[in-house]
C-alpha cells in the first residue's frame, strides 16, 4: 500500500509541477495570437496604399493641362477680327496690294457709271427736243432759226450743213451737194459716236480682269496658309482657316468689281446704240430739209451773197 501511495503521490506531483511549467509557454502562445487583430487592421493600410492608385489618374490628367495652354497660343496667333477690314490688315503685303488694286477697279467703275449715265440722259433728251425741232421746219431757213443759241446734237450737224452750202455756192449740184453734206453728217456722226463710247472701255477691261486679279490673290494667299501649315506642323483648321479667308477675300473683290463692270459696260452699249441712232435720225432729217429746199431753188436764188459771205469768211 505504501508503494502505490508513493506512486500516487510522485504523479500528483508530477501534474502539479506540470500544471507550474505549462501556463508560463501557454501564455506565450496566447500573445501571438492576440495580434491576429493587426491583420484586421492592416486593410487600413492596403486602403492607403489603393490611395495612392486611385491618385495616379491626377498625373495622368496632367498631360492635359498642356492642351488649353497650346490651344490658347494658337488663338494668340490667329487674327482676332475675321471681318472683311481684319483680314485685310492680317494679309499678305501682295494680297493687300490685290485688294486695294480691286477697291480702286470698283470706285471708278461706280465713278464711270455715274458720269457716263447722266452725260447719255442729257444727250439724248436734248437729241430728241433737236429732232421734234427740225420735223416741225419746213424750209432751211426755219430750221436754221430753229436751232439758232444752241451748240449741241444738231445744232453741230445744220452748221456742217450751212458751211457745205456756202462752199458749194457755186457748184449747187443738187446731187453732189447731197453727198457732200452727207460724208460731213457721217463724219460727225462717228465724232459723236466715239465721244459717247469714252469711258466704256474702261468697263470692258475691269469687267474682263478683275476676276483673275482676284484669283491671283486667293492663290497667293493660300499659297502662304499651306507655308503656315508646314512651320507649325500641324493641320489643325484654325491654323489654316484665316489665311483661306483671306485669300477668297480677294476673290470677292475681284467679283465685286467685275459684275457691275460687264453690267454697265452691256448697258451702255444699248444707249450708246440709240443715242447714234438718233444723231442718224438728225442727220437725215438735215438731209431732206436740204434736199427739198434744192428741188425748190432756195439755195439759187442770191448766190452772190453767198459768195460774200465766203469770201469774208
Amino acid at each position: 500500500m505504501s508503494r502505490y501511495s508513493h506512486r500516487y503521490h510522485v504523479a500528483v506531483a508530477a501534474v502539479v509541477a506540470i500544471n507550474l511549467i505549462l501556463p508560463a509557454p501557454l501564455f506565450g502562445q496566447t500573445t501571438p495570437a492576440e495580434p491576429p487583430p493587426t491583420p484586421a487592421a492592416s486593410p487600413p493600410t492596403t486602403t492607403q496604399q489603393v490611395a495612392p492608385l486611385a491618385s495616379d489618374p491626377v498625373p495622368a490628367a496632367q498631360p492635359s493641362t498642356p492642351q488649353p495652354s497650346a490651344s490658347t497660343e494658337v488663338a494668340l496667333k490667329l487674327p482676332r477680327d475675321l471681318s472683311p477690314w481684319g483680314m485685310f490688315m492680317a494679309a499678305d503685303i501682295v494680297v493687300k496690294a490685290v485688294m486695294v488694286g480691286l477697291v480702286f477697279a470698283s470706285v471708278l467703275t461706280w465713278t464711270i457709271w455715274f458720269a457716263k449715265a447722266i452725260e447719255l440722259m442729257i444727250a439724248r433728251r436734248r437729241m430728241r427736243a433737236a429732232i421734234e425741232a427740225l420735223n416741225q421746219a419746213r424750209s432751211w431757213s426755219e430750221a436754221v432759226a430753229r436751232m439758232k443759241g444752241r451748240d449741241y446734237g444738231p445744232a453741230a450737224l445744220l452748221r456742217a450743213a450751212d458751211a457745205e452750202l456756202r462752199l458749194s455756192a457755186d457748184a449747187m449740184s443738187p446731187t453732189g451737194v447731197k453727198e457732200r453734206i452727207a460724208s460731213r453728217l457721217e463724219r460727225l456722226e462717228a465724232a459723236a459716236g466715239r465721244s459717247m463710247i469714252r469711258g466704256t472701255g474702261t468697263l470692258a477691261t475691269i469687267g474682263a480682269t478683275a476676276p483673275f486679279v482676284g484669283l491671283f490673290g486667293t492663290v497667293w494667299g493660300i499659297m502662304n496658309s499651306f507655308i503656315g501649315i508646314s512651320k507649325s506642323h500641324t493641320t489643325n483648321l484654325a491654323v489654316v482657316a484665316p489665311g483661306i479667308a483671306e485669300a477668297l477675300l480677294a476673290t470677292a473683290l475681284g467679283l465685286v468689281a467685275a459684275i457691275p463692270a460687264v453690267v454697265m459696260y452691256n448697258v451702255f452699249s444699248r444707249w450708246i446704240a440709240g443715242y447714234r441712232a438718233l444723231h442718224a435720225d438728225a442727220a437725215a432729217e438735215i438731209l431732206r430739209i436740204v434736199s427739198r429746199d434744192l428741188d425748190r431753188g432756195a439755195f439759187n436764188e442770191r448766190p452772190a451773197e453767198r459768195r460774200r459771205a465766203i469770201a469774208a469768211e
